[in-house]
């Protein structure tokens, strides 16, 4: 039987509290073995810096950082992460399709 996937969308800046129920959520998804899918967009893709963020895709999530919102928001990706997978709204569109569950931070 394969692993439920859980698909995440955050697009709140790096001050905001759901930046660390994402990092809790996602942690505890790993622990059950789950697939975790996480989506960085508008406002969200200030924290692909984040150390908890890098990590959680050190340990098996799929991060994926919208890099239109990159440019708009004027966040530098050079020297990001190569778990780090810059990306445009298609592959949004996919996750949200493929993820058993699907929960948007905004």
């Amino acid at each position: 039987m394969s692993n439920r996937k859980l698909g995440l969308l955050l697009s709140v800046p790096p001050t905001h509290k759901s930046v660390d129920t994402v990092f809790q959520l996602s942690q505890a998804a790993l622990r059950q073995r789950d697939e975790v899918y996480l989506y960085l967009i508008d406002e969200g893709v200030k924290n692909i810096r984040d150390a908890r963020y890098e990590e959680l895709a050190a340990g098996g999530v799929k991060l994926f950082a919208c890099a239109y919102g990159c440019q708009q928001h004027q966040v530098p990706t050079e020297g990001i992460s190569d778990k780090i997978s810059l990306c445009g709204l298609v592959v949004l569109s996919g996750l949200i399709e493929a993820c058993d569950q699907f929960l948007a931070f905004t």
